[in-house]
């Protein structure tokens, strides 16, 4: 369903070493909303819910909303950090396609 680069699973295990309140949590991975430019991806630690999709990447679990699971079925989640900043990238293959906003695609952009 959703695959996580090892960057990407160590980046978690060590944001989540540093945070008091992601002790004995999960990590939830979900849709926000969509812009121009696709999807908007949040990440956050939780407790899984029933109707959560359940995937184990690298060890780790990774908690998934029933509505956003279809959407990032075969997406992966990388960690990088380069001259443009550090931060997790979501590749998505379901994610709208950025260029046909502004033509009653994704969003109304001007």
């Amino acid at each position: 369903m959703i695959a996580f680069s090892t960057r990407a699973v160590d980046k978690v295990r060590e944001v989540s070493s540093t945070m008091p309140e992601a002790a004995g949590k999960s990590l939830r991975l979900y849709i926000q909303g969509v812009g121009c430019s696709g999807f908007n991806y949040g990440f956050a630690f939780d407790d899984p819910r029933d109707d959560d999709t359940v995937v184990d990447a690298g060890g780790l679990s990774v908690l998934v909303d029933p509505a956003s699971a279809p959407l990032l079925d075969g997406a992966s989640v990388d960690f990088v950090d380069d001259e443009r900043g550090a931060g997790f990238v979501v590749d998505n293959p379901n994610s709208p396609d950025a260029s046909s906003c502004g033509s009653g695609g994704c969003c109304s952009c001007g």
